[in-house]
């Protein structure tokens, strides 16, 4: 399933990039393309051949017809005014890609960069006469460390009589066509039975001494980054391949395999393998692993793993961060519960009982964390990337969160108790109240808490977030660890209780005032539902909030938590697939272009704009920012919207530039993972002339700002 998420997910990806920027493409292309024809002229009825040649800028890249986990083939579109029947114009013919890896071991492409020329043959009419014409559009996605898609118009105009060849051009076909790979010369069988499969191949003769063989697989049957060990003997070679998740053979295992053999150029065959054994003599010897990407005509790409020394020093960061986490705004609400809980916990006179308080908490802080690096993880997986607060820019997600915080202010205004909701339910957890609210308030504290970027946990987050799950799941750990540290020691260091204000009536007057910073979150998190999906989805929101409170209502009645639970269960089972089914389209993805209102900042950003703003001699401030993102409506209200900010802006003809990342944004993504930054608030500053910016603290404040523009 995994296999296939991803795939759904870039292609999605591509489709919105091409979407969003389709109107903002520039002159400058990061590719030239050319219709060229192996004739000067051509005769009725003949076939000859015409290539879509592409020259591609240093770094970027295209992609093969089968892309791998991301990316879209080229492909060239027939316009009006091209003089030939569509069915006279054939496929390409793709050369031998090579290995683009995006993420080492998780990630990898097949494509081409420098140079490529795609053949295709085509038919003359019979009764042409005249000039034959091909007017097409050639659509492509090229990438870097970003991807741009672009359009390049093409046209091929020969005049029709006595056929003459081009020299020049027929000889630079040819040897792209000299590229493709040829029909296998031997047999090929894929042994699926057991995992790894095992594809054999086998010829008169073998393969040459030490080649590498590569599979490229036409489809998503096998895992495209995964290696490929190599046996080889004396009748020919075979490959193990990790199948995808979601991979299955249906009758065939298609593909090409590309040999790279020292002192040759590389070479490829077109196979088709059928089930079967092993072939006898094929898999006699291991040959030594190569590198995905090495030797194979790429460099090897994605991030180094890090020392253990480097990621110790990022879980110390985290460590920090987690602590000063607790002062962030998203989180004040909750602690204002654990608070209350730690404060009765003390009463009872028992060390045990407060330090049962402590461990309980800290325990449900671990498991969210551990449980949000697994989801982030997974995310990653499927579509190449995840940031932080990933959670947050789904909808249904936002507005359960809303849902929940309402119904822990309910709880704080005393319109229903959880201990004798616990009680109702007739298990042992009665007594254990105390420690199952403890518990609970450590993971909603965790799940509102881990998408605020605070001091420490940015670059921390972001130097981790490629790297392998074990070094992702220790930093998340000691963000948590550190979330939760000052409630643990006050539970546990002798003495420290006495700190605390002794019960009474003033508890229940605290605890129902608590309870409107709780409806407040849930006000501000039902207007990031609306963001993401629209009012239809907000309305749907707060229609789950008078199911919520006809379900506690209906508990009071006497109908008892289950029959309360069972009415709150059906009100969610329609309310959740309704906002699913109103979520525009337009939200599963977004673009900062798409985002930008004009309200707030002069415009959206992307890298041409701040190369454009940078060009003409202006300095630049971006905020890469979201709705959902609590910390950066704290710096938009304190600093960057205040008069003294946009004043000093202006002065000094600051280009103010806005990356919303609301909606998912494969652009805005890109950039944090090249900042190495984990997820919003990010700020960058580029001095007038500069061509890297400076990364700003997740907190500003006013001094900071107008000093980087006055200086």
């Amino acid at each position: 399933m995994t296999g296939f998420i991803r795939r759904f997910a870039f292609a999605a990806l591509g489709l919105s990039l091409m979407a969003g920027l389709a109107h903002a493409q520039m002159d400058e292309r990061r590719a030239e393309a050319e219709l060229i024809a192996d004739r000067v002229s051509v005769a009725p009825g003949e076939t000859f051949y015409a290539a879509l040649r592409m020259q591609m800028d240093d770094g970027w890249h295209i992609y093969w017809r089968n892309a791998g986990d991301a990316g879209l083939p080229p492909q060239l579109i027939l316009k009006e005014g091209t003089s030939l029947p569509e069915d006279a114009v054939g496929g390409f013919l793709w050369p031998l890609p090579h290995l683009i890896p995006v993420v080492e071991g998780e990630i990898m492409d097949y494509g081409y960069d420098d140079e490529v020329i795609f053949a295709f043959p085509v038919t003359v009419p019979r009764d042409a006469s005249g000039e034959m014409k091909i007017v097409a559009e050639a659509d492509y996605l090229i990438c870097e460390s970003i991807c741009i898609p672009e359009t390049a118009d093409v046209f091929l105009t020969l005049p029709v009589g006595a056929p003459q060849e081009n020299a020049e051009a027929g000889a630079k076909i040819g040897e792209w066509i000299a590229r493709v790979p040829t029909a296998f010369p031997g047999e090929a069988r894929i042994d699926d039975a057991a995992e790894p499969w095992t594809l054999s191949l086998r010829q008169e003769g073998g393969f040459p001494e030490d080649a590498h063989i590569r599979f490229f697989p036409f489809n998503h049957e096998i895992s495209h980054p995964a290696a490929q060990p190599q046996r080889a003997g004396p009748e020919g070679a075979s490959l193990s391949l990790t199948p995808d998740r979601a991979g299955s053979i249906s009758d065939t295992l298609d593909g090409v395999i590309r040999i790279d053999a020292p002192g040759a150029e590389p070479f490829g065959y077109e196979i088709s393998a059928a089930r079967g054994e092993v072939f006898a003599g094929t898999a006699d010897r291991e040959v030594q692993a190569v590198m995905p990407g090495k030797g194979l005509g790429s460099a090897a790409g994605g991030a180094a793993p890090l020392g253990l020394e480097r990621i110790a020093t990022l879980a110390f960061f985290a460590l920090i961060g987690g602590i000063i986490l607790n002062l962030m705004p998203c989180v004040l609400p909750v602690l204002s519960m654990k608070a209350l809980g730690m404060v009765q916990a003390a009463a009872s006179g028992h060390a045990g009982e407060l330090k049962s308080h402590g461990l309980w908490y800290t325990g449900g802080v671990l498991i969210s964390f551990l449980a949000l690096a697994g989801a982030l993880l997974l995310v990653r997986q499927a579509t190449g990337s995840a940031t932080l607060g990933f959670q947050l820019q789904h909808a249904p997600t936002v507005a359960i969160l809303a849902l929940v915080m309402f119904g822990v202010g309910l709880w704080l205004m005393g319109f229903f108790e959880l201990g004798s909701s616990v009680q109702n339910l007739g298990g042992s957890l009665a007594n254990r109240g105390g420690a199952v609210g403890a518990f609970f308030t450590g993971v909603l504290a965790a799940v509102v808490g881990a998408p605020c970027v605070g001091p420490f946990l940015g670059a921390a987050l972001g130097a981790v977030i490629g790297q392998p799950a074990p070094a992702v799941i220790a930093v998340f750990l000691a963000m948590g660890f550190g979330m939760a540290l000052p409630f643990l020691i006050l539970s546990f260091v002798p003495g420290l209780h006495r700190l605390l204000p002794k019960p009474g009536k003033w508890m229940d007057t605290l605890k129902q005032a608590f309870a409107f910073p709780m409806f407040l979150t849930a006000a501000w998190l039902l207007s990031v539902v609306a963001g993401l999906a629209g009012a239809g989805a907000a309305g749907w929101t707060l229609a789950g909030a008078t199911a919520l409170v006809f379900a506690i209502w209906l508990g009071r009645q006497g109908g008892g938590l289950r029959k309360g639970v069972a009415a709150l269960a059906l009100a969610g089972a329609f309310v959740y697939p309704a906002m699913q089914a109103n979520v525009p389209a337009a939200s599963v993805t977004g673009s900062s272009q798409a985002a930008f209102s004009g309200s707030y900042g002069e415009a959206a950003w992307s890298p041409e704009t701040v190369e454009a703003m940078l060009a003409e001699g202006r300095p630049v401030f971006v905020d890469f920012t979201a709705s959902w993102c609590a910390s950066c409506q704290v710096n938009k209200l304190t600093t960057l919207k205040t008069r003294k900010v946009q004043d000093a802006f202006k002065a000094a003809n600051v280009a103010f530039l806005v990356g919303d990342f609301t909606q998912k944004d494969p652009m805005i993504a890109e950039e944090l993972r090249l900042r190495e930054r984990a997820g919003v608030p990010m700020y960058l500053w580029y001095p007038a002339g500069a061509s890297e910016p400076q990364i700003l603290p997740e907190i500003l404040n006013q001094e900071l700002v107008i000093g980087l523009v006055e200086g």
